[in-house]
Order: C-alpha cells, then structure tokens, then sequence
C-alpha cells in the first residue's frame, strides 16, 4: 500500500534512510525506489494545482512547490522525495529572460553567443531564490524521516538552452561554440558551473538529504569532447558540494559511451537510461560507485506481467552494483497510469526484500 505522508515512519532521521543509505553502498533491507518527475504532470491533482499558474510561476511560490512534491508520496510508498522545480529556475533568478513555454521547453528572449551575453551570467545568492529556501525548509519538515533530493541541471544542458535559445535537435550553435570558440566556451561552462552549485548549495543549506544533477542532453557529446569540454565544470559542481557531505547523483540521457566518464565527475551514484543493462553499466563505470535506474518509461503502458518482469529484471542486474536505487531510465511520462506507479514501487520493495 502506497504511504500517506501523514503515515511517515518516525526514526533517525533522512540521513539513516534506506535511499541514503544505498546512495553510500551501505547494507539496505531492500532497494529503495523513487521516479523522475514523480512530482508532476501524471498526477491528476498536479494538473489542478497547476490550472493557470504558468511552470516559473509554479517554481517560485512556496506553497505550490511544498504540495507538489509532497502529492506523489501520498499515492507511492517512495523512499525519497524530488524537490519540484525546473533547471532553468537558477537563471531565471539571475535576470536571464526566459520562459517555459507548454509544449515547446525553455525558450530564451536574448541566446548567448558572445562574451557580452556571458558577462551577464552572475553568482546567484540565497536572496535571489528565497522561495527555495522556504519551500525546502516546510518540507522537511512534513517529510520526516524520508529524505529530500535538490535538483539541478547541468552545465551542458542550460549551455544549450542558453546558445540556442531553447531545445535543440542537433545543439548545432551550441557545438559550434564549443568546438569554435573554445575560451568562450569555457567562460560560459565555468560561469554555469559556479551557478549550478550555488543553487544546489541553498537547497542544501534548507535541508536537502541529497542532491541530482540532471544533464539531459549532455549524451549528443562524444566522449573526447566530454572529457575536454564538460568533464571539467561537471567535477567542479560535485567538488563545490562535496563538503557539505550529502550523496550526489548524476544523470543524463543517451550516455551509455560516457558512463565512465561520469563516474569520474564526482557524483556517488550514476544513473542510468534504459539504454544500457545495469550489469553492463556497472562495468562501464567501474567500482566505488551506486548505480540508479533504469526501467524504461514505456514499459509502464504494457500489461502487468511484462511490467513486473522487466521490473525484476532491473532488480536482478541491479544487485551487481555496490549500491542500487531503483528509477526509471528517464521521466515519468504524462500519460502514464499512477496506478502503475504505485504497484510498482510496492513491487520493487517486495521483490528485493533482503
């Protein structure tokens, strides 16, 4: 049966949690399980929340973040919460003109491409998002012992936004830069770098039990150019956070040829798509990490049994990793059945009870 928040176990708190805990590789009674984008447009009750308050809008008032990353712990029995917000939130923030336009993504007034567009990318401060400082506070509080993962996006991702003033088939300008102007490049990475982590760090400072970094598009870079052009501003974000003492995930799509690479980032756990089987990523990665994933999103519109064996199959592969959460190999889609959702995280801990 899926948990109430109001039924929260009580004990030693976020720190001591079954999902941390597999984050360290600790001994766990059983594989922990969250999705991506379990806070969000599945969920009937987000779509009246969210009724006529545009995405930034949603971002940035405390209540409506608290109450949308609380409502899929009402209907999943979940071992951790994802803070809702968007990866465009730290640079809108800053004074870059953007908005999230339905159907289309982040779309950028004014693209980036020279210096002087980059000159405008500030530190951000906790006074430029006091709306995340309070909703992390509130919640956790209600979460309890259940931790609260911050959330962020990565230096490529929002580079790519940034050049190509919104989502891209081919990141075409964004490559341009990046193989064309190589000191231009590195400004705008370094300068998204210390932003990120900055970000990361006020969610942390209010209460976060955990941190993911979520590079969505970084998998249309090669694995030459990853280490020579994202590697560098990727590992400084991980270092900046590294002190505070909190697991650090990291996850993009499509990058089954840089696993290993992402592995030498920093982060303490490596996600993975669906793309690539969990016994085969724990070797691209090598040892000393957590792997998270990695069902793929689609299995979740077949019958039942397909989902259930492709579900244990995951647990199976999952448990040659040194630690395992269990995740989808992406997001949650919106036309997928919540229902689905919350048989299967009752599934993933029955199936894995140690």
């Amino acid at each position: 049966m899926a948990a109430d928040t109001a039924d929260l176990p009580t004990g030693p708190g976020p720190s001591q949690s079954v999902f941390v805990k597999a984050c360290r590789r600790q001994a766990v009674p059983y594989t922990p399980v969250w999705f991506m984008r379990q806070a969000g447009r599945s969920l009937p009750e987000y779509l009246r929340v969210r009724e006529g308050v545009p995405m930034l809008e949603a971002c940035a008032r405390p209540e409506l973040i608290v109450e949308i990353t609380l409502q899929p712990l009402r209907r999943y029995a979940v071992d951790a919460a994802i803070f809702f917000s968007d990866i465009v939130v730290p640079l809108k923030a800053i004074g870059i003109e953007l908005d999230i336009k339905p159907g289309v993504g982040p779309v950028v007034a004014d693209p980036i491409r020279d210096r002087a567009g980059i000159a405008a990318l500030r530190r951000l401060t906790p006074d430029d998002v006091p709306y995340v400082t309070e909703a992390v506070g509130e919640l956790v509080g209600e979460l309890g012992d259940t931790p609260l993962i911050g959330f962020a996006g990565g230096p490529f991702t929002l580079a790519s936004y940034l050049i190509e003033g919104g989502p891209s088939k081919n990141h075409d300008r964004t490559k341009a830069m990046m193989y064309g102007a190589p000191e231009l490049w590195a400004e705008l990475m370094g300068r998204l770098a210390d932003i990120t982590a900055d970000f990361l760090k006020v969610q942390i400072a209010a209460g976060a039990s955990a941190i993911q970094l979520f590079d969505s598009w970084v998998g249309a870079v090669g694995p030459e150019d990853y280490r020579a052009s994202v590697l560098p501003y990727t590992r400084r974000i991980f270092e900046a956070i590294e002190p505070l003492g909190v697991p650090r995930i990291h996850f993009g799509v499509g990058t089954g040829e840089l696993l290993g690479l992402m592995g030498e980032a920093g982060a303490d756990v490596v996600g993975v798509d669906w793309r690539v089987p969990l016994d085969e990523a724990v070797l691209r990665v090598g040892p000393g990490k957590a792997l998270q994933g990695n069902l793929d999103p689609a299995v979740l519109f077949a019958p039942w049994e397909v989902i259930e064996q492709r579900a244990r199959d995951v647990l199976q592969r999952g448990r040659t990793a040194e630690g395992h959460i269990f995740n989808l190999g992406h997001g949650v889609l919106p036309s997928t059945d919540p229902d689905r959702l919350a048989r299967l995280a009752d599934l993933v801990h029955q199936a894995s009870a140690r």
